[in-house]
């Protein structure tokens, strides 16, 4: 569920190129002006703003934006004015192609979206960076963690709710002895059926894991896996379970302890807040006993706190 605000009564979105435009001239941009027109503007209306703005000041809006703003208000907005999948492709190829390789900024995006969402990620991420998101993949993985990114990107799961129940108990019987068992783990069975099973699947497979033998299946997982094959194992099995308390344990962790994390801040509450943030929100009130409203306020400032906290929305 979103946590954008729309205004009831919206500028059309030539009258919104025209205040952006008015926002960067003269001595310095006044990004609150900025902040408070697309902040409050869904992936439709940034995508026509940014037709206007193009056709009336022959220039990208993006481009604009980049010259007049700056630090984690510039990387947010410039995320922001994407939309959904196209935020997802550009995380993934900046994850994979910048300055220090982010396995785990990649690791989480793959693995915390459905099929569908994964299909149009590769086709904008071919379209906009000229390469298979699959060759990005092979080139900068390796091991365990590779093959199961590649199965993961690769297989069409269904993502309906019905569960095979007999399946499940296979399922569980399957990945009991492909890891508490036997001496060693065999990673194979692990990637095909993380890989091949819906959410609702999985979520029925660690269940009856954790009824049959007594242990959460998440933490069988820690116990035969490691490194960023384990996370990926984990990011999967957290999002088929419950994908609003997994971001709400991402954003804690990014907030929590010296210094803030902003660029995991940035990611999460960007590509989420059109999606499920309403229900993050609400994982996160639950488990830390804190808005993340506050959290986010106190960790943030100016402009950009302003930008962030007007995605999470006003509801506690």
């Amino acid at each position: 569920m979103s946590t954008l605000s729309v205004p009831p009564f919206l500028t059309s979105p030539r009258q919104d190129a025209i205040d952006l435009y008015k926002a960067f001239k003269g001595f310095g941009c006044d990004s609150a002006a900025v902040v408070n027109i697309l902040a409050h503007r869904d992936a439709t209306q940034r995508a026509l703003i940014q037709q206007e703005y193009k056709t009336m000041y022959s220039e990208e809006l993006t481009s604009r934006l980049s010259s007049e703003l700056s630090g984690n208000l510039k990387k947010a907005m410039l995320l922001w004015i994407l939309d959904p999948a196209g935020r997802d492709a550009t995380v993934l190829r900046q994850a994979f192609t910048g300055d220090a390789v982010d396995l785990q900024a990649a690791t989480e995006v793959i693995c915390s979206r459905t099929s569908s969402q994964i299909q149009t990620i590769k086709q904008i991420y071919h379209m906009r960076f000229g390469v298979q998101l699959e060759h990005d993949i092979h080139y900068h993985t390796s091991g365990d963690h590779q093959k199961l990114l590649l199965a993961y990107v690769g297989t069409l799961r269904h993502e309906g709710p019905e569960v095979d129940h007999n399946m499940v108990s296979k399922l569980a019987k399957d990945l009991y002895k492909a890891g508490e068992k036997r001496l060693g783990t065999d990673e194979n069975t692990f990637i095909r059926i993380f890989s091949g099973c819906s959410w609702a699947h999985l979520a029925a497979v660690a269940s009856s894991y954790d009824h049959t033998y007594g242990k959460k299946l998440e933490k069988a997982v820690k116990s035969e896996t490691s490194g960023y094959f384990e996370l990926a194992l984990v990011t999967i099995l957290r999002c088929a379970e419950n994908p609003g308390k997994y971001f709400a344990k991402v954003l804690r962790k990014a907030m929590k302890g010296l210094g803030t994390n902003d660029v995991t801040l940035i990611r999460v509450v960007v590509t989420r807040c059109e999606i499920d943030m309403q229900y993050i929100k609400a994982e996160y009130h639950k488990k830390y006993k804190k808005p993340l409203r506050d959290a986010i306020h106190s960790e943030t400032s100016g402009h950009y706190r302003t930008f962030l906290l007007a995605l999470v929305g006003s509801s506690p």
